[in-house]
């Protein structure tokens, strides 16, 4: 992205004449020194651009802390049944859902062998 300014700059923010940004703008009736939208209250001097090399999301400012094993403890015990059982609670749901689609597709099966004309 080139951020040069043009002759008429004189602090070197504007962007420069033969930007394709630049002349998509003026295609669209923006003019120079104005700011953008209906009222013209946008900023004036482009935002900045950075390169940004880690893979958290946008306007994350804090690092993530990786957790470090410990040693096991009653506190910790509790923790990993409540997840335990929340995992489970999940397993036995999809299970259901599973059992239920297999019942489907063997009545159907099923209908398809002793009565086709009706399938």
């Amino acid at each position: 992205m080139a951020m040069g300014g043009d002759s008429s700059s004189k602090d070197g923010s504007s962007i420069d004449s033969s930007n394709i940004g630049f002349l998509l703008l003026k295609k669209h009736g923006w003019k120079e020194g104005t700011g953008l939208g209906a009222c013209e209250q946008g900023r004036l001097e482009p935002v900045q651009a950075y390169l940004k090399n880690n893979k958290r999301g946008l306007g994350a400012d804090k690092v993530k802390m990786v957790a470090k094993k410990s040693y096991v403890t009653a506190a910790s015990n509790e923790k990993n049944d409540q997840k335990c059982k929340t995992l489970s609670k999940r397993m036995r749901k999809m299970k259901e859902l599973e059992k239920q689609l297999q019942d489907k597709e063997f009545e159907r099966a099923f209908y398809r062998e002793f009565w086709p004309d009706n399938v």
